[in-house]
């Protein structure tokens, strides 16, 4: 069958002439330049630590914000920045482009997603769901065929760099789910972190942040076991850090959490208690697939003797001070 013209030009064939008429290309990049612009309505699930920093960086970049927590007390300090608060996650998936979440644990994802009054209660298509808490890669696979038999969109995309990253809007942010709503909502990611990037499908994120706690665990018991054989030695700790944090042993766990560790200030950035559900995600997830990582696991049975001496919810630079007590014995 003969070709117009017009269809040669805008590259269509057959059946799918109509879908790709000029007036329909126009009306599809509309669409995509609404997305990424300032005007798009964003909602935001959370506001702990990490997501009251993450969603202060979007207000204060001039996004428009409507937020949801459990207790509106808790987003007070957001609503006095100018954003709006909604009764439940499906009221806040109703009215925005763009949700995303940042809570605790992957029950309270599960919850906020699944539950009475969740976002899946009643979706509309073309929405962009951004789930940031590290979770179970399995439950980012179940969102995202959800959202895709909605007719929407969604993206598993967990964060490192902790309090400090959320705060000067650097965190590394990693990413998996569909390549177009990455490429949709990355003007928004990029007003939270640095170093952001696409790795695959749903669950891809997780599993990237998965190594990236794997790599965590051992670094801190290292950095945590070299500051106490320093002291011990009786050598300035700060002096040692400056030194070897600029060496082959530097990394973020030393340079970071090191001189918080020399001033016993073991309030969270990232919380004991979430560090240990990290790890144990991990572990199932390596089960899963035959891989035996034992130095996590030796890193997990640290870090239950911290919860142990009562310090789940202090920063995870206190394993220093449970492991000082340890060799005192």
């Amino acid at each position: 069958m003969a070709q117009s013209g017009s269809a040669l030009r805008w590259g269509c064939r057959g059946r799918r002439f109509k879908s790709c008429r000029p007036d329909h290309f126009i009306i599809r990049l509309t669409k995509l330049l609404k997305h990424m612009s300032k005007q798009s309505k964003v909602g935001w699930i959370g506001s702990g630590i990490m997501g009251y920093s993450m969603s202060k960086n979007l207000l204060d970049a001039g996004v428009s914000l409507s937020v949801f927590t459990r207790t509106k007390e808790k987003a007070a300090p957001l609503i006095e920045r100018g954003a709006s608060w909604v009764n439940s996650p499906a009221e806040l998936a109703g009215e925005v482009d763009y949700l995303f979440s940042m809570v605790g644990y992957p029950h309270d994802v599960e919850e906020i997603y699944f539950g009475e009054s969740g976002v899946f209660t009643d979706l509309q298509s073309g929405k962009i769901l951004i789930d940031m808490t590290t979770s179970c890669p399995g439950i980012a696979e179940k969102i995202a065929e959800k959202a895709r038999l909605s007719g929407s969109f969604s993206m598993d995309a967990p964060v490192s760099g902790g309090d400090l990253g959320a705060r000067n809007a650097s965190l590394a942010i990693m990413c998996g789910g569909e390549r177009e709503a990455f490429e949709q909502a990355k003007w928004l990611l990029e007003i939270m972190g640095k170093n952001i990037q696409f790795f695959g499908p749903a669950g891809s994120g997780q599993r990237v942040k998965m190594s990236n706690q794997i790599l965590i665990a051992s670094t801190m018991i290292g950095t945590v076991e070299a500051l106490l054989y320093a002291e011990k030695s009786n050598l300035e700790l700060d002096k040692v850090i400056k030194l070897i944090g600029q060496g082959a042993a530097g990394c973020w766990s030393l340079n970071n959490l090191g001189p918080r560790m020399i001033e016993e200030d073991w309030e969270p950035g990232f919380f004991v208690k979430h560090f240990i559900k990290d790890m144990e995600i991990a572990l199932n997830d390596a089960r899963r697939m035959d891989l035996e990582l034992k130095g996590l696991g030796l890193a997990k049975d640290f870090y239950h003797k911290v919860k142990e001496a009562g310090f789940a919810e202090k920063g995870t630079q206190v394993l220093m001070k449970v492991l000082r007590r340890l060799n005192e014995r």
